[in-house]
């Protein structure tokens, strides 16, 4: 009897110290997919969970059972011992599944109470929350007033998108980021969009307008002719335009483009009949010559903001507000009256009056800003805009 107590003893230290084992791998793995699902909202991988309980057992098991055996001078891990250490890795890691599902579950039951329906909800308040920022595209997505519009496709592929961007952005970057993704991801050239808290309540695109025919002033067509230009000559050059044999003058232009002999010249709608395709010209380099209004197209197509017009109603906002509490560019101003005319860079100082139009540069959101303030009767904190 004494025997058999004996060799109990011998069978429950082991036993013991490998539940014990199994409990705390357990604990881990729940506590670790508990914070995984806490914090992710999704199901932790279970080769992952049961790693880290494992990993409880394993420094265990270095520090206790073989480092030990080698302190006392042990040649080899003894028979017992591998089969202790075998018996504690099969029981902890069947202890680490359970405790991996027990701390899933209970994610999820702490998450559904918080007072969410559903944890579709839940997600989509932790992360606008600070952990994962969710921005939701709306449905319809309008064109902007004075660009190109979008392709339909396009605007397809934007509607009810879900665009996710990291935590601890202000909403400054936020809206910055957004534009920028949607500008090179979907090929929008122009975006007007307006955040609240991460919430997109307006949403415009405008496609940016590419080739040749927009430069071009009225009046005028590009043609391509073969030449030689002259050496360094390039876009913007002003030309004459003569015969091979350099007798006679065909006309004026300006060259847009080269490749070889092949020559892009802007010309006068009515000197196209003086050039002939298949004939070759000679062109010679005029002298610089400002031209503001090429400029100006060049340069207002290269930028972000576009011109539009802007009327100011006789009971507006702005109406009685001077040029210089606008957070925009005015560069012209129509007067009401017939004999009024254009005013052209108007100063600061110029009050704006009821009936009158103003030629605006700015942003897209910044110039519907604008017009709101304009058709509105209280006035707005239009430079907020």
């Amino acid at each position: 009897m004494n025997a058999l107590q004996l060799a109990l003893a011998d069978v429950a230290g082991p036993l013991s110290r490998i539940a014990g084992l199994a409990i705390a791998a357990g604990l881990a793995a729940m506590i670790s997919a508990l914070g995984y699902r806490w914090y992710v909202t999704q199901r932790a991988p279970t080769g992952a969970i049961v790693l880290v309980g494992l990993g409880v057992v394993a420094a265990y098991l270095n520090t206790q059972t073989a480092l030990g055996q080698v302190i006392d001078g042990a040649a080899t891990i003894s028979l017992a011992a591998a089969a202790f250490n075998i018996g504690a890795v099969i029981v902890s890691s069947v202890a680490s599944v359970i405790g991996h599902r027990v701390g899933d579950r209970t994610g999820v039951a702490l998450l559904s109470r918080s007072g969410m329906e559903t944890l579709d909800d839940l997600t989509r308040v932790v992360r606008a929350g600070g952990r994962v920022i969710t921005v939701e595209l709306p449905d319809e997505i309008d064109d902007i007033v004075g660009y190109e519009p979008v392709d339909s496709a396009a605007k397809e592929a934007l509607a009810g998108q879900s665009l996710l961007f990291p935590r601890g952005l202000t909403v400054a970057q936020l809206r910055e980021r957004l534009i920028t993704r949607l500008k090179t991801d979907y090929g929008v050239g122009h975006v007007d969009l307006e955040l609240d808290n991460g919430t997109v309540t307006h949403l415009a695109v405008g496609r940016r307008i590419a080739g040749l025919g927009p430069t071009l002033p009225p009046e005028s067509v590009a043609m391509a002719i073969r030449a030689d230009p002259s050496y360094a000559a390039g876009p913007g050059d002003l030309v004459q335009i003569w015969s091979e044999d350099g007798t006679r003058r065909r006309c004026n232009g300006e060259i847009r483009a080269a490749s070889g002999e092949v020559v892009t010249v802007a010309v006068d709608a009515a000197d196209t009949a003086k050039l002939d395709p298949d004939e070759r010209y000679r062109l010679v380099t005029l002298a610089t010559d400002a031209r503001p209004d090429r400029e100006f197209v060049s340069l207002l197509r290269a930028a972000e903001e576009t011109m539009g017009i802007v009327e100011i109603g006789p009971e507006g906002a702005l109406a009685g507000t001077p040029v210089g509490a606008l957070d925009v560019t005015v560069v012209a101003v129509i007067s009401a009256e017939s004999e009024g005319g254009i005013e052209t860079l108007p100063s600061r100082d110029r009050v704006l009056g009821g009936g009158e139009s103003i030629y605006v540069i700015a942003a897209p959101d910044e110039l519907r800003a604008v017009e709101a303030a304009a058709a509105a009767r209280s006035v707005p904190d239009i430079g907020s805009s």
